[in-house]
């Protein structure tokens, strides 16, 4: 890192910055000893970080990394949640990164040891870190599977593979990401009473069991209906059955739902009642559609819908609509009730996408009413047309 960037004219340009990123390349740098390189990476930084990391815009002479590693790095809305999820005591962040998780994690710990290859962002990371006042963390720029080869134990090791090859390409399955967890589980769950691994929310939850070991708990996160992380806890005890625990965090509330993976439960069938349930994205990608209907008291509307329904008006993780009709699929019932609609569209269990139902009755975005195109329990295609329920 430069540290040349951290003297007050320099910081003052970066903040105040705000015109075209390709004019300032062009232009050059005005400042002898910095490159425009280098001024565009903190404000590129700058601009990433007030939709994911706010609190670091109001630290004096926060320090920021290239591009790439800011997208790859936790929000501060997950990076509290992962913070939750720890046991008390020694913490290992194996990759750590910018340090965003191994900052929060300092605050429940007693001590947490960051470990990087990349010698830049150790610095970065320390820079950052002794801004924040964040004392309880030891900079460590070697890798984080080096604590394999020691005899000391850690309350928690955390691990967030690398999901990109040399070459920048994306990668989803765990043996494909740097360091290789499968490999190496045994070993790490031997050192520690936890182990918190972050994977891609791409990864099959199927799959993932299949590769890992010792999972108790796999919470999936997600901000504002985005699934953003899976986190896998795992340890050496033996686990009965393996909880999926699902969040999506709002600006108001978050919504929450939790099931047994291993415990089987009966899905109740009914067509449209009067009000409509849709999951959130963290229900649709964690499952337990069973779970909800059983715990909830609601019925589903098909197998593969992930539509539901009840008679009284329920609290839902998820987004709830009050059913104003239901329209048989027919050319004739189409365009006697939607065609040319202002209306959302939105498809569960449907042949065609929504840009071709868009396309094919002439629907136009937007307005304040709702249209589910999908099947019933009977397997009739219909279109049910809802108002949305306030929160």
């Amino acid at each position: 890192m430069n540290t040349k960037i951290l003297t007050q004219p320099v910081q003052e340009f970066i903040k105040d910055y705000k015109g075209n990123i390709a004019k300032l390349a062009f232009a050059g740098s005005p400042f002898p000893d910095i490159s425009v390189q280098e001024l565009i990476q903190q404000i590129e930084g700058r601009e990433k970080a007030k939709k994911k990391l706010n609190y670091l815009l109001e630290l004096e002479n926060s320090y920021f990394p290239p591009k790439l590693n800011l997208e790859q790095t936790s929000s501060e809305h997950t990076a509290i949640y992962k913070a939750s999820l720890i046991k008390l005591g020694t913490i290992a962040d194996l990759t750590g990164g910018f340090g965003i998780d191994t900052y929060h994690f300092s605050k429940i710990a007693s001590s947490v040891s960051y470990f990087e290859l990349n010698e830049s962002l150790c610095a970065i990371a320390q820079h950052n870190f002794t801004h924040l006042n964040a004392q309880n963390i030891s900079v460590i720029n070697k890798s984080g599977l080096s604590i394999l080869e020691d005899a000391k134990k850690f309350a928690t090791i955390y691990i967030d593979p690398s999901r990109r090859t040399e070459s920048k390409q994306k990668v989803f399955f765990l043996n494909d990401c740097e360091p290789n967890i499968p490999e190496h589980i045994s070993s790490l769950l031997s050192n520690c009473d936890l182990l918190l691994i972050k994977t891609s929310p791409m990864l099959d939850i199927q799959v993932g069991l299949q590769e890992l070991k010792g999972v108790f708990e796999i919470h999936v996160v997600c901000i504002n209906n985005e699934v953003k992380e899976l986190l896998w806890l795992c340890s050496t005890d033996n686990q009965i059955s393996v909880k999926i625990k699902t969040i999506n965090i709002k600006a108001a509330t978050n919504e929450t739902f939790s099931f047994n993976l291993d415990v089987i439960t009966e899905t109740n069938y009914h067509l449209p009642q009067e009000y409509l349930y849709e999951p959130n994205a963290a229900i649709l990608k964690g499952g337990g559609f069973s779970h909800i209907s059983q715990q909830l008291q609601i019925a589903k509307l098909h197998k593969h819908s992930h539509l539901f329904t009840s008679e009284i008006l329920i609290d839902f993780p998820g987004r709830r609509f009050k059913i104003e009709k239901i329209i048989p699929y027919s050319k004739k019932e189409m365009k006697a009730n939607i065609s040319g609609l202002k209306t959302n569209v939105t498809t569960r269990n449907f042949t065609e996408t929504v840009e071709q139902l868009r396309k094919k009755w002439k629907l136009k975005d937007g307005g304040k009413t709702y249209l589910f195109f999908t099947t019933l329990i009977d397997n009739t295609k219909v279109v049910i047309r809802c108002s949305k329920v306030s929160s």
